[in-house]
């Protein structure tokens, strides 16, 4: 007979402001909090809660306006996501934290590792650069980024005229149908929020400079997708250059989720990064 027993697992509602914020608590050991970005949920990171909830106590949630959680009316603020992380660490009385972050995530995750820096252990930023002004980051002055920018949307129209998720790309799509739909339909659990409208919030709160960075003790990775049309890969290593404690590393045949497209090269990026002595 099988000795396997699977981690343990809570689920849990805490109350906001606005309503309830839905999390999962996994697994056992030091603490990894994972945020998920605009076309997910808690249900995104299922590659990695499996992966690293047998040795880290995996905690998942649902951003504000995403359900489980509740809906927000007027819609949501971006800004506000910060204080719900805060609330949620607290709640689940965590001493510290490992913060992981996928692109909307960033937002998040960067503003608390900046306001908490003695709690968080470490940060991932995966296909984001947070409240990062982005072609403010570019090093050659925004020539790079604007000549990117044109490629992407243009790659970006293409893709979605046959169906393809920008956050997938045609590539991924073509490659693993089955992780398309998937990611397709947990996008849609958002149900009737407003999408460009918290877009254009984001664009609107990403504001700071790496001159804003320069004291950030945090060690960071960042993590790009190669074949991403939604974050310029090459920023990466640029912003992680700019840090105290910064590193990156590219997944070259992956798009812009690469913790869901290439899980098990991403987990193992996230593993060794975790495993460094502090």
């Amino acid at each position: 007979m099988s000795s396997y027993a699977a981690p343990s697992r809570t689920v849990g509602r805490l109350k906001r402001p606005f309503g309830n914020l839905y999390y999962e608590v996994s697994g056992n050991g030091p603490a990894v909090i994972f945020a998920h970005g605009l076309g997910g949920n808690h249900l995104s990171w299922w590659q990695q809660v499996a992966h690293f909830a047998p040795r880290y106590t995996c905690v998942t949630f649902a951003h504000r306006g995403f359900a489980p959680s509740d809906p927000v009316a007027g819609g949501v603020d971006p800004a506000d996501y910060p204080g719900d992380l805060a609330a949620l660490i607290d709640h689940l009385g965590l001493p510290d934290v490992r913060l992981v972050a996928q692109s909307m995530g960033g937002w998040t995750m960067l503003e608390y590792a900046l306001a908490h820096q003695d709690h968080v252990k470490a940060l991932v930023l995966s296909s984001t650069s947070g409240t990062l002004d982005r072609r403010g980051s570019d090093p050659s002055g925004g020539t790079a980024y604007d000549a990117w920018l044109a490629a992407a949307e243009t790659t970006i129209a293409a893709g979605m005229a046959c169906g393809i998720h920008p956050a997938i790309g045609k590539r991924a799509a073509e490659r693993f149908p089955a992780l398309h739909l998937l990611y397709r339909s947990i996008d849609e659990m958002a149900g009737a929020l407003d999408k460009e409208k918290l877009r254009a919030g984001l664009r609107r709160t990403a504001t700071r400079t790496l001159a804003d960075l320069t004291t950030f003790r945090v060690p960071t990775l960042l993590i790009a997708g190669g074949e991403d049309v939604v974050f310029p890969p090459f920023l990466a290593s640029a912003i992680a250059t700019s840090l105290p404690c910064g590193h990156a590393e590219t997944i070259d045949d992956a798009g812009h989720s690469p913790y869901f497209e290439q899980a098990a090269r991403f987990n193992a990026l996230v593993d060794a990064f975790l495993a460094r002595p502090r």
